[in-house]
């Protein structure tokens, strides 16, 4: 009897969740209920997946309304009508600017419902129907409608389920609006009384009017939308070519074709392996999905787009040979049905990375070239800190308070009532979804149209979005194509590009050469010393200490090295344990025999997502099938946490029948406990490896031109100022951008290296433009003056030039340049310079002499790039004596040290009580690294404050060869007072340049100009 409920996907209106309205459908006696968010289907296929739950037919429609001013009610009759009305919604929610109309379209196999107004004019067709309200009855028995009571039904809206859902609609609504509670207008809010009644007392309320009530239940005894969640069809597009058959036969071919670009002889175990995979694909009906994934990457190589396959696709050796990943499965002993078996149902799993620069093309080839096409949403949520801010404003609470409540420094009793409702609320929004996002990489493909499952909306991405997730896209069969983004395949393929005209003598890299990177001796030597910064996965200080505990100089060394890091290994205590038992053999000897025997490779450590389905199977005795819902229920991704159980308590069953230990089961629980929801897929480990070899061979053998790539693509795990730092500490010559060498990235001749006008604080783009533009076509810039004539700019634009040092050829001084800057160019707009006959006579002022001086360069530097050019160390307000660097730090161990370091990272982490401690990672005056321990009584007491060089005080300890120091006192060292605002005089012009000179490094450019490449 109900045609109109809302779930709390009609966003910042309704307060249900879809189960709990099914729920309560239930207890109130209800059969068929019919499902109606406002301008959303987000809620649509969850709800009919659950309805059978609770033994209630689903019937599905869309409220269309223009803010809360409800129009018109669309009921699909069957499939058919549910995608005719997704496409006529999707049709506004492309284009903001359109407003629902107040009359219905005429959609085939749909039912129409208006709200009654009393005394409006209704000409209803044979499939339109008019909806009262209990509040209505009064009106309807004066009403013409009264005598026509076959185009009448029932309309109780059904938004919250009572009084404190009522409430928190209000609030939501007053969110929306941006409004005080006290002054959402009535207009804005739905009635009190829109809740769901029992059935009888449903009937009883429109006792007079039998005939509304029939009409009701004749519309939803016609309406019948079904969905199949088996999952065993997945609804994908399901043939690539013209038929599945000739699919196969495709993938086949393409298949064995891969064979001689992957194995120089292969024998009986390959082949055995192709088979085996491609029956499974066909038996599973992924066929098409190998094939999509093929042409994507086909296109890639087309473009020489730079891409990673990852996941657990890695596991295939026919992804393998079509490319689609750089992992060979048979070299590492990948388990391929962490992939795809017979007894898994949920999809398989192709990670897709591009390099940042590209994805958006690869995105657009997708959609240009397959039919049925959409992004995948993300329902981004209320979380409970946004929202005490979100409340605090409702209730007009002061931003200080507000402040003092998402701290959560407070105690509630204490707290006045406003407060108290604001904590209260907070807490029971937390987990609504707010607004729809879109999924970082999904996209989907499918056999039928997307308006089939759900209507559309369009971000600003400008590509068709979904209303639902990927877990509900997973439960309905269609599996997402994951194409990411990173920055890391952007260094690699620029690096490239950088090496082809810094050495043209040098032949083409084959970047994909991985073979050949395993043996290098070169690669092995960064890995063994850890000097891998900038470098893919492995340059965070906690990956290079741990290379350098498990002394990895080898592919499966990194491999197990880049899951080992996984916060779920280390929290179960096994990071140590693995560590330990790959440096002493001996202690191989103490682990459980029958994990020993199950993980080899691993010394009895689970390291993979295969390990737990390994244990769960051959410890636990588990299925494969079941074996892999526990591993998915870990993680998060499964649905039932019913079936979950049931499974884990299998494990325990099956244990404790088979005689196992308790103490070891229990042992061996923990562990896969605390490490399934984090670790990586032992395919997807290698699969960061290879990419990680790809930037470990350009940091070994083109480590200035690789770090000039890094820094133009925005780094990786550190800011641009430690790159610049590697590259220096590689050879590099590092110049301030100059008007006659710099384009808007960076670029590189020889050694050295000319920062990117990109980089530099507040100066335009379209300033940047004009000069390499003006350059390009007319050659180098003489002097200030010749610029100034020849590329329109305002005061403050080339003010940050010369303050940066750019005109620095000229061999005038700063100040001066500034000061005739300044007279020759006048604060109005640049605009373009207009073309004349004669050349205009400049006049040439006398300007004093104004000394700057190195520091004051240095000054002007942090305040425009963010960093100094200059070692950091020469800006110390106390010039430092302290002899002691970090290569001495080896020899000192358990001693109390004092040292001075510049911070570069920290990480902030708690203890198992709770309490913070902090990792730092600093650089000594040689640009060598140290590594600190902070722990909770020192890091409380010594906190950081901010960037700098730090006074650091504490013991060396060193574990499996690496070095740190475990800090008692730390300190702020004081930097020198910012010259360029000093009442001190400054020094004579003479001493300031040749300070400035011996600062900079050797080789300064010389007036004349490089030529180089345009860079844009």
């Amino acid at each position: 009897m109900y045609l109109n409920c809302h779930t709390y996907y009609s966003l910042r209106y309704g307060t249900i969740k879809p189960e709990q309205l099914l729920a309560i459908a239930s207890e109130n006696g209800l059969q068929t209920l019919a499902l109606t968010d406002i301008n959303s289907t987000s809620a649509c296929l969850d709800f009919a997946r659950l309805s059978s739950k609770y033994k209630i037919k689903p019937v599905l429609g869309i409220d269309f309304r223009n803010g809360v001013q409800q129009q018109f009610i669309l009921i699909a009759k069957n499939n058919t009508g549910f995608q005719n009305i997704n496409t006529y919604l999707s049709g506004f929610l492309h284009n903001s600017e359109l407003k629902i109309p107040e009359i219905a379209p005429e959609l085939e196999d749909v039912f129409v419902i208006y709200p009654y107004i009393h005394k409006k004019n209704y000409q209803l067709k044979d499939h339109e129907f008019l909806g009262i309200k209990p509040q209505d009855l009064n009106h309807l028995k004066f009403s013409k409608w009264n005598a026509l009571r076959n185009k009448l039904v029932v309309l109780q809206t059904v938004s919250f389920q009572n009084k404190k859902d009522f409430n928190t609609h209000r609030l939501l609504r007053a969110i929306d609006n941006n409004t005080l509670l006290s002054k959402l207008p009535k207009s804005e809010q739905a009635q009190e009384t829109d809740t769901m009644l029992p059935y009888q007392e449903l009937c009883d309320t429109y006792n007079e009017f039998p005939e509304l009530l029939e009409n009701t239940a004749s519309i939803l005894e016609k309406c019948r939308v079904d969905f199949d969640f088996s999952q065993e069809n997945p609804n994908n597009q399901r043939s690539y070519t013209t038929s599945e058959a000739l699919d196969f036969r495709l993938l086949r071919k393409l298949t064995y074709d891969g064979l001689h670009y992957r194995y120089k002889k292969p024998g009986e175990r390959i082949f055995t392996r192709i088979e085996k995979e491609l029956t499974i694909i066909e038996q599973k009906g992924f066929v098409s999905y190998f094939l999509i994934n093929w042409k994507i990457l086909k296109y890639a190589r087309s473009k020489n787009y730079f891409y990673i396959g990852r996941g657990s696709g890695a596991n295939s050796i026919v992804a393998y040979l079509l490319r689609i990943t750089d992992v060979d499965p048979v070299e590492l002993d990948l388990y391929f049905e962490r992939f795809i078996n017979v007894f898994r149902q949920n999809p398989p799993d192709f990670d897709l990375d591009f390099s940042w620069r590209d994805r958006d093309d690869i995105t657009d080839f997708i959609f240009k070239r397959f039919k049925n096409t959409a992004l995948i949403a993300v329902y981004n949520t209320f979380k409970f800190k946004a929202s005490v801010r979100e409340l605090g404003k409702v209730f007009g609470l002061p931003k200080s308070e507000m402040d003092m409540l998402t701290r959560g420094k407070y105690d509630l009793k204490q707290l006045d009532q406003l407060s108290q409702l604001v904590i209260k609320y907070s807490k029971y929004i937390q987990g609504f979804p707010n607004y729809l996002g879109i999924h970082a990489g999904g996209i989907l493909i499918s056999e039928k149209p997307i308006h089939y499952y759900g209507a559309t909306f369009l971000p600003p991405k400008g590509y068709a979005t979904t209303q639902f997730d990927m877990v509900v896209a997973e439960d309905i069969g269609l599996y997402k194509f994951d194409i990411l983004s990173q920055r890391g395949l952007g260094k690699i393929k620029e690096a490239t590009e950088i090496v082809a005209y810094n050495h043209p003598e040098k032949p083409p890299i084959d970047i994909h050469d991985i073979k050949r990177f395993k043996q290098d001796a070169r690669i092995k030597y960064l890995l063994k010393n850890a000097k891998a910064i900038g470098c893919f996965y492995v340059e965070s200080p906690a990956m290079r200490m741990l290379m350098r505990k498990l002394r990895v100089d080898n592919y499966l060394g990194l491999v197990a090295a880049s899951s080992v890091i996984r916060p779920g290994v280390a929290k179960s205590g096994m990071m140590r344990e693995y560590i330990l038992r790959y440096r002493d053999p001996e202690r191989r000897k103490d682990a459980p025999k029958i994990l020993l025997d199950i993980m080899p490779e691993t010394y009895g450590v689970m390291v993979y997502q295969e390990d737990v389905i390994k244990v769960a199977h051959y410890f636990g005795g588990l299925t494969l099938g079941e074996a892999d819902m526990l591993r998915r229920g870990m993680s998060g991704k499964f649905r039932s946490r019913e079936e979950f159980m049931k499974v884990k308590q299998q494990f325990f069953d099956n244990c404790k029948n088979s005689g196992k230990p308790d103490e070891l089961v229990e042992d061996i629980w923990r562990q896969i406990e605390s490490f399934a929801g984090y670790a990586f897929a032992k395919g997807h480990s290698a699969s960061y490896a290879v990419e990680s070899y790809q930037s470990l061979f350009m940091k070994a053998y083109f480590p200035l031109e690789y770090m000039v790539a890094t820094i133009n693509n925005f780094g990786g795990f550190y800011s641009t100022e430690l790159y610049v730092h590697e590259a220096r500490m590689n050879g590099g010559i590092i110049e301030a951008p100059c008007i006659n060498h710099s384009f808007t990235q960076t670029v590189i001749h020889g050694k050295t290296i000319y920062l990117g006008f990109m980089f530099l604080q507040s100066f335009e783009s379209k300033t940047i433009k004009r000069i390499v533009k003006e350059r390009n076509e007319n050659g180098v810039f003489l002097s200030l003056d010749d610029f100034i004539e020849r590329v329109p700019i305002s005061i403050e634009q080339v003010s940050i030039l010369i303050k940066i040092n750019a005109f620095r050829f000229t061999g005038n001084n700063k100040r001066e340049l500034l000061w005739e800057a300044h007279l020759k160019i006048s604060k109005h707009v640049a605009q373009e310079p207009a073309v004349t006959l004669f050349k205009t006579e400049r006049v040439h002022y006398k300007t004093p002499e104004l000394p700057s001086t190195a520091l004051e360069n240095a000054f002007d530097e942090i305040e425009l790039l963010g960093f100094p050019l200059c070692n950091p160390f020469h800006l110390l307000e106390n010039p430092s004596i302290n002899p002691l660097r970090a290569k001495y730090l080896e020899t000192m161990k358990e001693q109390t040290v004092t040292i001075e370091g510049y911070l570069i990272t920290t990480k902030n982490t708690k203890t198992t009580s709770g309490k913070i401690m902090h990792f730092g990672n600093f650089l000594d005056r040689d640009g060598d690294f140290i590594d600190t321990v902070h722990f909770p009584p020192v890091a409380a007491k010594f906190p950081f404050r901010g960037k700098g060089i730090y006074n650091i005080t504490g013991k060396v300890m060193i574990e499996f060869d690496c070095v740190s120091i475990e800090v008692t006192h730390m300190e702020r060292l004081a930097v020198i007072e910012d010259p360029r605002y000093s009442t001190n005089p400054p020094p004579q012009p003479s001493t300031a340049r040749n300070s400035y000179s011996q600062m900079l490094a050797k080789g300064r450019p010389k007036p004349e100009v490089i030529p180089v490449p345009t860079v844009s």
